[in-house]
């Protein structure tokens, strides 16, 4: 039986880090659904946003601070009284809430960014740390760009927060800079010489930017971090965080090499990555760690022949064990609703509405007459992009195409706005160009087309295509996910998908003076 000083918590910041991906914005129903997968997974601490943010943010941890009870739900605040006070109030319903806390401490951050002197930096840790103390038992704090940071100020800083009241103490790798020995070595140190560190969770805090986010927390681990914060599918800014999924499937897959455990249900990472992917609209690279659609496929010859006589001749892990099933219903034109309802279920899509079901189940059935054989991938598409735009304002309805070497590109598209049909044609460059300006005049705006981007779900002439678009308005940008077994429908399904979330991007209003990236 491992004692507590063998569990690894694990802290998920998809919901706030992860946020800050550009085009990754979540609305609350969003957001909140990720939140109770998060908890069914057994994620010992949510980071659930940044409250003082945004109105949004702000609903969005109150949301789930009243809905997740066995989580830990964090909000995050500056070192500032209005940011704590505000996180509180939003964690006020929390079954078990905690304030996190953080200062910037490396001299080019306190000189260039916050423009304090060092001593005034210390004076803000403790001000900060018990004022968040008045609120909760629960606090961790932060030093913003930790891994840069003279590690004598370092010491000093963590020692002051531990004296505040501080019961985690977060040590970030903010831009991605340390190496795992330098990341293990700051451990150490703080370990070694600041009083009261004993008696603290110490917790790692990676970014991926020279690709070392998870190297760097496993090192932590191992020199005495019981705290990893993570996200699903490795998203964050620039590069993105350490990879929940690889974290723990690294701790599962080498007890030899990280003797401790943690409390994640891996059976559901599969379905948490889907989740995220399609809700976000950000695809999972086909080479990804233990999510990509390769991590389990075999194609040289003799890789096939050593699987074919024993799976652990390449298989360090069993796909069962993140929550891959095996197929065993055969689906086709000819398959039911109990068949198609088991497949869902097999999925992970076991919550899924009646609505919603009926709607799914009418696509797989269109599909099936197009495509001879469908594939849990074709479903998996197909029923993410059917729960992304069940309750959006603007709903595809129909398309019609003219294209080809030979006379004027032009689309004819019929939507539902608000309830009402309406239908426009318009030409353009191309297919493509020709849609998108079809859509525009019937919800004009002024956003930019960012991202256009078409990859298969699987093989063949008649595979489903998935197609993902990013638009920006006015410095806000949002991702759109569409899937059809023709290509030109799901490019007008993603870019209707970006406008419905850009609408609701519109509504969400920050006050100027707050700057949302100042994280740690």
């Amino acid at each position: 039986m491992s004692s507590d000083k063998d569990h690894i918590r694990i802290f998920d910041t998809t919901l706030r880090d992860g946020e800050q991906s550009p085009g990754a914005s979540m609305n609350l129903e969003e957001k909140v659904a990720i939140a109770k997968l998060l908890e069914e997974m057994g994620v010992d601490i949510i980071e659930a946003g940044f409250p003082i943010a945004s109105n949004g943010d702000f609903e969005a941890v109150q949301h789930i601070a009243r809905t997740v009870k066995t989580s830990v739900v964090a909000g995050l605040a500056r070192a500032a009284q209005r940011d704590i006070d505000r996180a509180a109030e939003a964690l006020r319903d929390a079954e078990r809430p905690r304030i996190h806390t953080f200062i910037s401490t490396s001299p080019l951050h306190m000189k260039h960014k916050l423009q304090m002197e060092p001593t005034e930096v210390l004076d803000a840790i403790t001000d900060s740390v018990s004022r968040a103390r008045n609120y909760t038992d629960d606090v961790e704090w932060s030093p913003e760009d930790g891994s840069r940071t003279e590690p004598d100020f370092l010491c000093r800083a963590v020692e002051l927060a531990i004296r505040a009241g501080a019961t985690t103490i977060n040590i970030p790798d903010t831009v991605g800079y340390a190496t795992p020995e330098d990341y293990a070595g700051i451990f150490r140190m703080v370990r070694e010489r600041v009083p009261g560190a004993e008696d603290v969770i110490l917790s790692a805090h990676t970014h991926n930017d020279l690709g070392l986010a998870v190297a760097n927390a496993l090192a932590a681990v191992n020199a005495g971090v019981r705290q990893i914060e993570c996200t699903i599918n490795g998203i964050g800014e620039r590069a993105g965080n350490a990879s929940l999924e690889e974290v723990v499937m690294a701790v599962r897959t080498r007890p030899d090499a990280y003797p401790y455990m943690h409390k994640i249900q891996t059976e559901l990472i599969m379905r948490a990555s889907r989740l995220l992917a399609s809700t976000i609209g950000f695809q999972v690279q086909p080479n990804k760690a233990i999510v990509g659609a390769n991590a389990f496929a075999h194609e040289a010859g003799i890789h096939q022949d050593g699987m074919l006589k024993h799976a652990g001749t390449y298989e360090i892990m069993t796909p069962e064990s993140v929550g891959l099933v095996r197929s065993t219903l055969v689906m086709g034109k000819h398959s039911g609703r109990n068949a198609f309802r088991s497949k869902l279920v097999e999925l992970g899509f076991d919550d899924i509405g009646d609505n919603a079901f009926q709607d799914a189940f009418q696509r797989f059935k269109a599909l099936a007459d197009h495509k001879k054989d469908i594939f849990d991938e074709d479903i998996v598409a197909l029923v993410d992009d059917q729960l992304a735009t069940a309750n959006e304002r603007i709903k595809f309805v129909s398309l019609g195409v003219m294209a080809g070497s030979i006379g004027k590109q032009s689309a004819q598209i019929v939507l539902e706005i608000d309830g009402e049909t309406k239908w426009s044609q318009t030409g353009g460059s191309g297919p493509v160009d020709a849609i998108f300006n079809a859509i525009t005049e019937l919800v004009p705006h002024q956003a930019n087309l960012q991202l256009y981007q078409v990859h298969a779900v699987t093989g063949g002439t008649d595979a489903q295509a998935e197609v993902t678009v990013r638009l920006e308005e006015d410095g806000k940008s949002v991702n759109g996910l569409g899937a059809d077994h023709d290509t030109l429908v799901a490019s007008a399904r993603a870019y209707i998908h970006a406008l419905n979330k850009l609408m609701v991007k519109r509504q969400k209003s920050a006050p100027p003076e707050v700057d949302t990236q100042l994280t740690a």
